[in-house]
C-alpha cells in the first residue's frame, strides 16, 4: 500500500515536472523575467519618489512629523496612531499602496505600447497578401464549361426571340 502511495506521488511529480517544462518552453519564462527586471528598476524610481515627495504630503495631511529631542530637526513618521501604547503606522501602508498603483500603472502603459508595436508589425505582414494559387486543371475546365453554358444560353434566347 505503500508503495502505491509513492508510485502515485512519483507520478504526481512527474507530471508537474512536465507541466512545467511545457510552460518554461513556450516563451512565458521569458516574458516573466523581462516584468521582473523592469519592476524592479522602476521600484528604486518609485520608491524614490513616494519617500521624498508622496510620504511628506502623507505625514502633513496626517499631521504625522515630529521634532527629534537630540537634533531638532523635523522627522517625517507618516500617519500614526496609538491603541493601549501600540503604535500603529498607516502611513507606511499607504506609501506601500501608492507604491503599488505607480509600478502598476507604468507596466500597463508599457505592456500596452509593447503590444501596438506588436500589432504594427502584424499589420505590415499582413499587409502583403500572397498572390492566389493558379486554378487547378478541373477548375479551368469548369470554368470553360460554365462560359460555354452562359454562350449556349444567351444564344438560345437571340434565337427565340427571333
Amino acid at each position: 500500500m505503500a508503495n502505491e502511495t509513492v508510485g502515485k506521488a512519483a507520478k504526481k511529480a512527474g507530471g508537474f515536472l512536465t507541466e512545467f517544462k511545457e510552460f518554461a518552453l513556450k516563451g512565458n519564462v521569458m516574458d516573466m523575467a523581462v516584468g521582473v527586471i523592469i519592476g524592479g528598476a522602476f521600484q528604486s524610481i518609485v520608491t524614490a519618489l513616494t519617500s521624498s515627495f508622496i510620504n511628506p504630503l502623507i505625514a502633513v495631511l496626517t499631521g504625522g512629523a515630529e521634532k527629534d529631542p537630540e537634533t531638532g530637526q523635523i522627522i517625517i513618521s507618516g500617519g500614526k496612531f496609538a491603541i493601549n501604547n501600540v503604535d500603529f503606522t498607516y502611513g507606511a501602508f499607504i506609501s506601500a499602496v501608492v507604491n503599488f498603483l505607480i509600478i502598476a500603472f507604468i507596466l500597463f502603459c508599457l505592456i500596452k505600447a509593447i503590444n501596438k508595436a506588436m500589432s504594427l508589425g502584424k499589420k505590415k505582414e499582413e499587409e502583403a497578401p500572397e498572390a492566389p494559387p493558379e486554378p487547378t486543371k478541373e477548375e479551368l475546365l469548369l470554368t470553360e464549361i460554365r462560359d460555354l453554358l452562359k454562350e449556349n444560353a444567351a444564344l438560345r434566347s437571340e434565337l427565340q426571340k427571333k
